[in-house]
C-alpha cells in the first residue's frame, strides 16, 4: 500500500530541482490530473511474468520489497528497497508497453518518466536505522524497467530476474554509506491478487484504484556488507506491486499498511486509510493468505486495529509505535511491535517504514511472526 500522492510530491520536488539534467533542457510538468493515461476501472487478466514488469500506459507504479533477515551469529536486520515510476506526460499513441519513456523525444536528456528509489537498513543489534533516497530520469539508461527478463534499476540499485521465468529466483542489489546488500529471492507460491481480483479501490471516485498484487513470502539469502564486514543472511521478504493513474480520495490524508508473515505459514496484509480527522476510511482493505495458499479478502469491518504505543521523531511528529490487530472472523489476535522505534525515512515527504515483531494467538493457540509496517501522513515535510 504505497500511494501516488507520495509519488507526485516526490516528482514535483524533482522537477523543481532540475536534478540530473543540464539547465537548458526543458522538462514537462507533473500532471495534476490523469487525463491521457490508462485508468483502473475494471478487473483485468493478470499475466506473469509480464506483469512483474512496467505498465507505462498508467501514470505511476511501484515495486516494493521489504524483509527480515538473520545472520549466523544471531544478528537481525530489516531491509526496504523500493522503486517508483512516475510519468510526467502520457505515452505517445502506439508506444509499446515496454518502450522507453524517452523514445521519440528531441533530446536524449528529455524524458516522460522519472524514477525514485528508497533503500533502508534496520540494524537491530546496533539500534541503527539508515536510509537513502535517489532520483533519476528514464533516459540515457540512468533508470528504467523491463519485463523480459525482469529488470528494474536506478543507477546501481536493481531488482532483476537473471533467468527469465515466473518462478525466479530474483536478485536485488543496493548500497549506501556503511551498508550494501545483495540478495537472492525465491518466490514461495504464486502472486496474491488483492481486492476484487487484483483491483484495489481507494475511494468512491471513479479511477481512484490500483491493480495490486503481492508475493507475501520470498525466501531470501545473500550478503550484507556492513562497514566493510561481510555477513551471510537468510530470511523472508515481501513484494508489493501496484500501478494505476488515480489517487486517494479528497478526504484521505494517509494510511497504515501491515504486511505480516506468521509462523504457521499464513500472512496478513491490511491497509487502513485515514481521513483528515484521523478516522479510518471505509475503503480500507486487505487479504489473509492461508498456509495452503488460499486467499480471503478482508473489508474494513473485518479488521480491528488499536494503537498501543507511540513514538515522536526529532521534529516532534507523533507516530504510532505499537498495535493490536484483530480479525475476529479468523480468531486471529496479534500484538505488533517494532524492535527499533526510529525507522523513519527522512525523504520527500518523510514516512515510517520498519521491521516489526508479531505475537498473539489464532484459535487460542500461540502464534508468532515478523513483518513490516508503513505509516504515511503523520510527519510534516519541513
Amino acid at each position: 500500500m504505497h500511494w501516488c500522492r507520495l509519488l507526485l510530491a516526490v516528482a514535483c520536488a524533482y522537477v523543481r530541482s532540475g536534478a540530473a539534467a543540464p539547465p537548458e533542457i526543458l522538462r514537462p510538468a507533473v500532471p495534476e490530473q490523469s487525463e491521457g493515461f490508462a485508468q483502473v476501472l475494471e478487473p483485468r487478466a493478470f499475466e506473469f511474468p509480464r506483469d512483474h514488469g512496467p505498465h507505462p500506459e498508467f501514470r505511476q507504479e511501484w515495486w516494493y520489497l521489504t524483509g527480515n533477515l538473520d545472520a549466523a551469529d544471531g544478528e537481525r536486520f530489516g531491509f526496504e528497497l523500493t522503486f517508483f515510476r512516475v510519468a510526467l506526460v502520457p505515452p505517445m499513441p502506439g508506444q509499446a508497453s515496454d518502450a522507453s519513456g524517452s523514445a521519440g523525444l528531441a533530446s536524449a536528456w528529455r524524458t516522460r518518466e522519472i524514477y525514485v528509489a528508497h533503500f533502508a537498513i534496520t540494524d537491530v543489534a546496533r539500534s541503527r536505522f539508515r536510509s537513502q533516497q535517489r532520483f533519476s530520469r528514464e533516459a540515457l539508461g540512468l533508470a528504467g524497467a523491463q519485463a523480459a527478463p525482469l529488470h528494474v534499476w536506478l543507477d546501481d540499485w536493481s531488482l532483476e530476474a537473471p533467468m527469465q521465468g515466473e518462478g525466479g529466483p530474483w536478485r536485488l542489489h543496493a548500497a549506501q554509506e556503511g551498508y550494501a546488500i545483495e540478495l537472492w529471492l525465491e518466490p514461495q507460491g504464486v502472486p496474491v491478487l488483492n481486492g476484487a481480483g487484483g483491483l484495489s479501490r481507494k475511494s468512491e471516485r471513479t479511477g481512484d484504484a490500483t491493480y495490486y498484487y503481492s508475493i507475501p513470502r520470498l525466501a531470501a539469502h545473500g550478503q550484507l556488507r556492513r562497514e566493510g564486514q561481510s555477513l551471510e543472511l537468510h530470511g523472508l521478504a515481501w513484494l508489493d506491486r501496484e500501478w494505476g493513474s488515480g489517487g486517494l480520495g479528497p478526504r484521505e490524508v494517509g494510511w497504515d499498511w501491515f504486511g505480516l508473515q506468521l509462523d504457521d505459514g499464513s500472512a496478513l496484509m491490511f491497509y487502513a486509510l485515514r481521513n483528515e480527522r484521523g478516522a479510518r476510511d471505509p475503503h480500507s482493505a486487505g487479504s489473509f493468505i492461508a498456509a495452503d495458499g488460499g486467499v480471503r479478502a478482508l473489508a474494513d469491518r473485518d479488521v480491528s486495529i488499536a494503537v498501543t504505543a507511540s513514538w515522536r521523531n526529532r521534529s516532534g511528529d507523533r507516530y504510532p509505535g505499537g498495535w493490536r490487530v484483530s480479525v475476529p472472523t479468523l480468531a486471529l489476535d496479534l500484538a505488533v511491535r517494532p524492535p527499533l522505534a526510529d525507522q523513519e525515512l527522512r525523504t520527500t515527504p518523510p514516512y515510517w517504514e520498519g521491521a516489526v515483531d508479531v505475537s498473539g494467538t489464532r484459535n487460542g493457540r500461540a502464534l508468532g511472526g515478523r513483518g513490516y509496517v508503513e505509516l504515511v501522513g503523520y510527519a510534516q515535510e519541513r
